[in-house]
Formats: structure tokens, C-alpha cells, sequence
């Protein structure tokens, strides 16, 4: 039989390193060396005041090496960026054996703030001499991360109350269970250290919260109606996304089309995108304007962006810019001819399909109600929505009406089994939503449309799966604007 030498990954060796010969040349990492060392770390002067006394303090270009290197490797907590320091043969190299402990690194990147847009626009420079970036085409678009805040901890100012009195009834029903068993003379010091953490928690839980309504107020939307807010991190704000609702921030990017480089990025305490698009070009503007370009970025370029930017405001905006955007409706897959076959791929109704539309129901404009297919009314309600500038009005029918009809399997689907409801627009449509209308319509807004998602998605893969940066591991929105700022660097 064949034999083979021995061997084992546990033994240790202790070898001689130089660590220059380490960072092999067409590496990452030796690309980041060499970019870091480029850099005119004059910007983070300011932060010491130790050239007389005080202990010297580490080289922002080794904080800035380790930190980005490691996070292109999904590590992004600062006691492992520290252990790695101590452990890896790489980490050790472009740190030249520095070994910071985790509260400097810690420190280091929360504490940053004009320092990151330096860094940020000095690599965006390099990208431009490289030419990678040629502004032809710039996609906008998203992406929610959840952060280091609780949604358990989320709530209005009314839900925290009653939160923290149902704590504090909870804290006195320990406070009781614990003077009965005196009273039984049960001797277990166990369980006594271990009651004495559970009413120390409790304490500090309505603690938090009485600081919390103490000092702060509840947050209202732009609609003037009251946002929950959290107590953990109030800046954050809870958003509905694929895999549930998380609390965190929402990551915006404006990226390039050419090699998929992001010239602008920024984190926003808000799922919603409507109002994100006018802070994302005008950021992108100063970016440009930063490293030097002085004429108009958006100029002979176009502008991207999904149904969550559509609003009359941006588009509004856009015109006045004289940006060339393609910012389409919620209806605009149903227009596309190439989705005309869609319906027949979902997955059919079981309980009863709803083969009516609003098509099928007459609006009759002299009494303002809609007649059904089976001849029944559909009366106006007083809760009309509106949004974007544009009023919907709400018709319901009536539940003993719609109970007992015939028709019912083919009026209501199986997941809504209540009363028909259909909405009117208050103009029929808005002059700039109808302009947008007309030009993405078009077999060329269509297809120019089209490149937006694999222009600016892939991105967004790259940072999440392909490096592991999924989650802030900061709170508030100037640390984690930050820390998004390094990921969109990675990237």
C-alpha cells in the first residue's frame, strides 16, 4: 500500500518574516497598500495634540489598511479585526506588526467623519485617471441593512409608556414572588444571585426607557403622522424588506455603468426612497466638484432609478435639472407588452379567481359611484389616500351585498375575502407622471431602463454576499454613514 509523510495543520512553526514580501503584488491587499499609501493623511492632524507630550498615537494608514482589508473579507467587529492583528500572517504584514487593540480600532471608525469623504473622493479621483468611470449612465438604488439597533425597542412615544408600565407591574411582581419565599424561609443562594441579575435587568430596562420619554419626542413623517422610534438608536427606522422587517438603515448608491463604480453613496434612517433621489444627485455633484470636475456631472448623461424614487416632486426636479431620468410608475411592467403573459405564471387562485377588473365595473360620474358587473353600487368612503401630489378616492361595496352575491368567487380573491374596493385618481394623471409615461414607454426608454438593474444590483450583491458586509455594526447616522462609506470603498 502507499505510505505517505505525516503531517499536521495544528503544529506551530516559528519562522523568520519579512513582512514587505508578505503582500504579494497583484493581491488586493496590495492594491490597497499601495492606494492608502498615496493618501495625504495630513486630514487626520487635527485629531492628536501628543507631538510635545502624550504616547504617540498609530499611523492612520495602518488603521485604514487592516480595517479595509478586513472588512473585503466579511470581518467587520473590531475584537476580531484585533485578534487577527496577533494571528494572520497578512494582517500582521500590512500592519507591520502593530497589533492595535479593538477600542482603537473601534475608536478610529466612529470617530470619523470629513476624514471618510476625503478617502472617499480621493478614490473616486484614481478611478477617474483610470478611466473607469465614463458618465454616460448613473443608477440609483438601495439597499436596507439592519444595524446595531432592536426593533423590540421600537415603538411611538404611547407604545414605550405602555411598554415600560408593563415592566415596572412585572418588576413589582418579582419584588412580591421574592418576599414570599422569605417569608417560606427557602435558603438557596442560586437562585437568589440569580433573581438579584433577573430585577437588576428589569431596572435597567425601565431605567432606559424613563430616560428615553424623558428627553425625546415622537417623530413625524412628512404626511404629519407619528413614526415609531427606537430607543436604541433613534436615528434608525424600521423597514419592510425580502427577508422580513429589520431595523436599520437604508445604504444609497449612484453608481457608474461602465465598471459599476460608485461615485456617490450615503445612509439614510428611512425604507422609503421617495424622498432619497434629490440628496442623491446633489451629493454626486459635490463629489464631482470635489475631486475637480467642474462642469455639470449629469450633463449629456442619464439618470435611473426604480418605482420607489417616482414621485411628482422628483420628477418635477428632474425636469428643472435638465437631468435625462427614467423614473417609471408602478404601472409600468402592466403597459410593457413583453409582461402581457405574466398573469398566466402566477400561481392560480385556489379559494376563487378574481376575473374581474376595475375595467369591468362603470363609473357613473353624475352621483360619483361605481356600478359592479352584477349591477350593485359601490359608494364613495371618506378614506381617500393621498400621495405624490395626487388624491385617490375610495369606493367600497356593501358586506351584506357582496356576502350573498352569486359573483363573489369572481369579484374577490382568496387572500382579501372582504368587500370590493376600487380607487379613482383626482386628475386621471399628472402632467410630469404623463411625460415620464410617454418616454419610458417607448421602445428606447424601455430598453434604456432595462440596463438599470444590472448596472447598480450586482453591487449591491458584491457588498452583501460576496464580501459579507451585511449588517452596521454602528448607531447613528454619522457612524454608520461612515461605515457604509468604507463598504461602498471595498466594492
Amino acid at each position: 500500500m502507499a505510505r505517505y509523510k505525516d503531517y499536521s495543520y495544528e503544529q506551530t512553526k516559528m519562522v523568520a518574516i519579512s513582512y514587505d514580501r508578505q503582500v504579494l503584488p497583484g493581491t488586493f491587499e496590495h492594491t490597497l497598500s499601495d492606494v492608502i499609501n498615496s493618501l495625504d493623511m495630513s486630514i487626520f492632524d487635527d485629531r492628536y495634540r501628543n507631538d510635545e507630550t502624550g504616547a504617540p498615537a498609530y499611523d492612520p494608514r495602518i488603521l485604514l489598511k487592516i480595517i479595509l482589508f478586513a472588512y473585503s473579507k466579511g470581518i467587520i467587529y473590531s475584537r476580531r479585526i484585533a485578534q487577527l492583528c496577533n494571528e494572520n500572517v497578512v494582517f500582521m504584514a500590512l500592519s507591520a506588526d502593530s497589533r492595535p487593540h479593538f477600542t482603537t480600532i473601534a475608536n478610529f471608525v466612529s470617530s470619523m467623519q470629513e476624514e471618510i469623504i476625503a478617502i472617499f473622493r480621493h478614490v473616486l479621483q484614481i478611478c477617474m485617471e483610470l478611466d473607469l468611470i465614463d458618465g454616460c449612465m448613473f443608477a440609483i438604488d438601495g439597499v436596507k441593512l439592519p444595524s446595531n439597533a432592536s426593533k423590540e425597542w421600537s415603538g411611538t412615544k404611547e407604545d414605550l409608556r405602555k411598554k415600560k408600565e408593563k415592566l415596572e407591574a412585572a418588576l413589582d411582581c418579582m419584588v412580591r414572588q421574592h418576599r414570599n419565599r422569605d417569608t417560606e424561609d427557602i435558603d438557596n443562594i442560586s437562585d437568589d444571585e440569580e433573581f438579584k441579575k433577573r430585577l437588576d435587568r428589569a431596572r435597567k430596562k425601565v431605567e432606559k426607557l424613563d430616560n428615553w420619554l424623558e428627553n425625546n419626542e415622537d417623530k413625524v413623517s412628512s404626511r404629519r403622522r407619528t413614526k415609531q422610534s427606537n430607543v436604541t438608536d433613534n436615528e434608525s427606522a424600521k423597514m419592510k424588506t425580502s427577508h422580513g422587517v429589520i431595523q436599520g438603515y437604508n445604504g444609497m448608491a449612484v453608481v457608474d455603468s461602465k465598471h459599476q463604480v460608485i461615485v456617490n453613496a450615503e445612509a439614510f434612517g428611512q425604507g422609503h426612497d421617495t424622498n432619497l433621489l434629490k440628496p442623491a444627485i446633489e451629493g454626486t455633484k459635490e463629489a464631482f466638484e470635489g475631486i475637480g470636475v467642474s462642469d455639470n456631472c449629469f450633463e449629456g448623461a442619464v439618470v435611473t432609478a426604480d418605482t420607489g424614487f417616482h414621485s411628482t416632486d422628483n420628477l418635477e426636479y428632474l425636469e428643472a435639472e435638465g437631468i435625462d431620468g427614467y423614473v417609471p410608475d408602478s404601472n409600468f411592467r402592466k403597459r410593457d407588452p413583453r409582461f402581457s403573459t405574466a398573469p398566466r405564471h402566477k400561481e392560480k387562485n385556489t379559494w376563487g379567481a378574481q376575473t374581474y377588473t376595475k375595467e369591468d365595473f362603470a363609473y357613473i360620474s353624475e352621483g360619483d359611484y361605481f356600478i359592479c358587473p352584477e349591477g350593485h353600487k359601490l359608494t364613495k368612503s371618506n378614506s381617500d389616500l393621498s400621495t405624490n401630489g395626487i388624491t385617490y378616492y375610495k369606493y367600497n361595496a356593501k358586506q351584506r351585498i357582496c356576502g350573498s352575491c352569486s359573483a363573489r368567487m369572481k369579484c374577490i380573491d382568496h387572500k382579501h375575502r372582504r368587500p370590493r374596493s376600487l380607487f379613482r385618481r383626482s386628475d386621471g394623471c399628472n402632467v410630469f407622471t404623463e411625460r415620464m409615461r410617454n418616454k419610458i414607454d417607448t421602445e428606447y426608454g424601455r430598453k434604456i431602463y432595462s440596463k438599470r438593474m444590472s448596472v447598480v444590483e450586482p453591487v449591491f450583491g458584491n457588498i452583501r454576499w460576496a464580501k459579507g458586509m451585511h449588517r452596521f455594526t454602528l448607531r447613528t447616522k454619522r457612524k454608520v454613514n461612515v461605515q457604509w462609506l468604507f463598504y461602498c470603498l471595498i466594492h
